[in-house]
């Protein structure tokens, strides 16, 4: 396949670009760097600016992309800006281009409102805002195969390939279960249409996935 990684220099994409480049995908990363991520004959890279108006942005965008994976995050400097307005920007894109399927890296509970009062989400409350209106446009005002993936909080631990899904509670998520769980999602139809909550857990990231589809 040929996929569009949208942040493919943060802690999230990086590690999904490589494990999408060992499947032998064909990506295409983005990033405000100018040297190239990864040495790879199926990897090439665009400079596309999130904060540029959509006819650009659009442009730079090849036309046969199958599917776009956005993990891009301002870091707080530019919720509205990015998180939430670049986002959208991108999935009228796949819209225009017909792409197959956009998957969106998020963050726990962002579209249940009434669990940002429990400890931990008043601290990062614009964030969840942003993030909130973004994965809700995808929901309710696009006709993408949409994958929206919400994680609890990421760690820089080692991954333990097993996860549990649709959580009640938060939690923490190695940063490298949560890339394989997006590496998962990928063209899997059990995953169309569907918002996954997720944290780390005893279950293989393969059969939490594969558990949606029933």
């Amino acid at each position: 396949m040929k996929i569009l990684v949208i942040g493919a220099s943060g802690r999230v994409g990086k590690i999904l670009t490589k494990k999408l480049l060992e499947k032998n995908h064909e990506v295409i990363g983005t990033t405000r760097q100018n040297e190239s991520l990864f040495g790879n004959y199926n990897y090439t890279q665009i400079s596309l600016d999130l904060l540029g108006e959509i006819e650009d942005m659009q442009e730079k965008i090849p036309n046969d992309i199958d599917a776009i994976y956005f993990v891009s995050g301002s870091r707080a400097k530019n919720l509205l800006a990015l998180d939430l307005h670049g986002a959208i920007k991108t999935m009228k894109i796949a819209e225009n281009k017909n792409i197959k399927q956009y998957i969106m890296l998020s963050s726990v509970f962002s579209l249940e409102t009434h669990k940002w009062k429990d400890e931990g989400f008043d601290e990062l409350k614009d964030y969840y805002i942003a993030k909130h209106y973004a994965d809700e446009w995808l929901v309710r005002n696009t006709h993408l195969n949409y994958t929206i993936l919400q994680p609890s909080a990421l760690k820089e631990t080692e991954g333990t390939g097993k996860i549990e899904v649709n959580i009640k509670h938060p939690g923490e998520n190695a940063i490298e279960d949560v890339a394989t769980t997006l590496l998962e999602v990928l063209n899997n139809k059990a995953t169309f249409k569907k918002v996954i909550s997720m944290h780390s857990g005893t279950t293989p990231i393969k059969k939490a996935i594969d558990t949606l589809g029933h």
